[in-house]
């Protein structure tokens, strides 16, 4: 079969990501047999108009759609990109009657919400490199699909899907992305290459998704072949690395074996990981870490505030998020912290006292990300704190369009400007109007141009101060 698989994701702040889950399962149903394209849309100025031009060149026996985000998850600049990829596809209708499925991330998390905003022809939610090939093999011989395991539509109006057990994890991805993506354009932006290294998150984080995406229970992969992919990348000039486990330093023992064999592998490549837990976070991990090439570390904090962890459910406390920034403190390797304000429990208290670490415990060479509000997904631990609160009434059907939460007992205008004076005096600090800066993506060519290499965060301190000199207050 001929078959157009299109990744639909265009947002490129703070910096382009390579559709991965895509590229897979690209290759899937080309080792299945078929002819595949893949569409990229991240660089397209006309979507809409570049699926009509590559539906009007070919005939195509199956779409596949992949969707990434539900939203940018930013209150007060809210994107939602359900509104686009409904155009796509009747973009798609308008060329061609062959079937259309759905799948990636977005699928995972409201499946049944985006397929009655979308009517497709079904969605992928189990694993689509599996998933996938057996449908083609289905609607290629005209056969019944409906059943399949990890298949999800709508029939006659009612939602069905068909769950399927999560496997073991084999992929650290053998995927050439260069055969699929322009990555020079990529590289362009400073991204980075995706590798996974583990699927599942036993934590209980009240906002997070990732239990709908990959289930509870850790499945991981053998450290030698992360560290063999990464060799393979690098040796084929993709130098710039990104582990993209929920938490990579969860489990301890396993990130300390990915990086063990990341240095007897010596792939001459830069890494980093931007989340991770101050949790098992120690000296002789970011020790190893820095042996092994990492450039760049994110610690997904959230709060410095006890009341606010714990209503959050992050598993940790203040103690940690303090004994965190010691560590950090003993090492060169270059930290983003990342705090998330407006949670449960939050006050003007509380707010004062995150803010108190960072302006005293974050080193001048790293950097801090604020985000204030909280997207609100159905199912989650924080839907119900927000019912129970009286903060949401709206039924979990017309979730889709982004909700954010924010404590009862703090306003979220307070809580942005005492950002923002914190960001007067710390030119290392960032919020969400410096990651939804319309010329970054500029900045990024420019820095690729002058020699810079990921992250663009590394340089959050000097891109601030230079855009203050020509008058840009950011």
């Amino acid at each position: 079969m001929h078959i157009l698989i299109i990744s639909t994701n265009r947002n490129a702040l703070p910096v382009p990501v390579l559709p991965a889950g895509a590229c897979i399962i690209a290759e899937a149903a080309e080792r299945a047999g078929h002819a595949v394209r893949l569409l990229d849309l991240m660089f397209s100025p006309d979507p809409v108009r570049s699926v009509r031009a590559a539906i009007s060149g070919a005939r195509y026996d199956v779409v596949g759609i992949s969707v990434r985000n539900i939203d940018n998850i930013v209150m007060g600049q809210s994107r939602f990109f359900i509104t686009e990829l409904i155009s796509i596809i009747d973009a798609i209708r308008e060329k061609t009657d062959a079937p259309i499925v759905l799948g990636g991330a977005a699928l995972m998390i409201m499946p049944e919400e985006i397929l009655r905003a979308t009517h497709p022809t079904c969605a992928v939610i189990g694993n689509g490199e599996f998933v996938f090939p057996r449908l083609i093999e289905k609607l290629s011989q005209n056969g019944s699909w409906e059943d399949l395991p990890g298949i999800a539509s709508l029939v006659k109006g009612a939602y069905r899907a068909n769950t399927v057990a999560p496997g073991s994890f084999c992929s650290c991805s053998k995927t050439d992305y260069r055969r699929w993506l322009d990555m020079k354009a990529y590289g362009s932006c400073l991204s980075t290459v995706p590798l996974q290294t583990k699927q599942g998150c036993p934590f209980q984080c009240v906002y997070c998704t990732y239990q709908k995406i990959e289930g509870s229970a850790y499945r991981l992969a053998d450290p030698d072949s992360a560290a063999e992919t990464a060799r393979r990348f690098a040796s084929s000039g993709l130098h710039d690395i990104e582990f993209v486990d929920n938490v990579f330093n969860a489990p301890y023992d396993h990130a300390l074996a990915v990086c063990e064999s990341l240095i007897r592998a010596k792939p001459r490549a830069r890494f980093q990981s931007v989340e991770m837990s101050p949790v098992s976070f120690d000296h002789q991990l970011l020790s190893t870490m820095e042996r092994a090439g990492f450039v760049g570390i994110g610690l997904t904090v959230e709060s410095a505030s006890d009341t606010v962890l714990a209503g959050l459910r992050k598993g940790f406390s203040a103690h940690d998020v303090y004994m965190a920034a010691e560590v950090v403190k003993g090492h060169r390797v270059p930290c983003l912290w990342i705090f998330l304000l407006g949670g449960p429990g939050e006050t003007r208290e509380t707010v004062r006292e995150t803010l108190r670490f960072a302006e005293t415990s974050i080193r001048p060479q790293d950097a801090a990300f604020f985000n204030v509000g909280i997207r609100m997904y159905p199912g989650t631990g924080l839907e119900a704190i927000a019912r129970a609160q009286g903060v949401l009434s709206v039924p979990a059907a017309d979730m889709l369009e982004p909700l954010f939460y924010i404590s009862p007992e703090v306003e979220a205008d307070w809580i942005i400007g005492q950002v923002k004076h914190s960001m007067q005096n710390h030119m290392n600090f960032s919020d969400k109007d410096s990651f939804s800066f319309r010329y970054l993506p500029q900045i990024s060519r420019m820095g690729h141009r002058l020699g810079l290499t990921s992250p663009l965060w590394r340089y959050t301190r000097f891109i601030r101060r230079g855009l203050r000199s020509v008058g840009m207050q950011v």
